[in-house]
């Protein structure tokens, strides 16, 4: 799913999104299990090569997300900032005053996720090294 797809509009769709763009961080212990054999299946798959396909795809998703998180990010400050503007020259308006304080609430959703984000990526990727690290060491990986 492509950064540029995600619906920035509505707060718990984008959620929903992000939740669905993560599935396969939150089944990365099951991959690996699958994707790496044991020793007595050793010979028929290659382990080298698959913890550097399940590495790409993890990694792509991790890009995919902060993009689309940031897309959004960016989307909202800008809606922020113009409704502060509206309100210096408009002056009290409640109806401006209530769509700026959803908007900052949601800002701060979307910078919260942000921090989500980060916890998902370095858990995936710690229990990517500890099953891969003796096949696949990536480059600049961070733990």
């Amino acid at each position: 799913m492509a950064a540029a797809s995600v619906e920035c509009g509505d707060f718990l769709q984008f959620q929903d999104t992000l939740q669905k763009m993560r599935q396969l961080d939150d089944k990365i212990i099951y991959m690996l299990n699958t994707s790496i054999p044991t020793e007595s299946f050793r010979g028929q798959v290659n382990p080298i090569s698959k913890c550097q396909e399940l590495f790409e795809e993890v990694q792509n998703g991790h890009i995919q997300r902060e993009k689309a998180i940031n897309k959004c990010l960016v989307s909202t400050k800008e809606k922020v900032k113009q409704l502060k503007q509206q309100r210096e020259t408009q002056g009290d308006d409640p109806i401006l005053i209530k769509n700026l304080r959803k908007e900052q609430t949601t800002l701060r959703l979307l910078q919260s996720e942000l921090g989500v984000e980060e916890i998902v990526r370095h858990r995936t990727m710690q229990v990517y090294y500890e099953k891969c690290r003796a096949y696949y060491k990536p480059p600049n990986l961070k733990l």
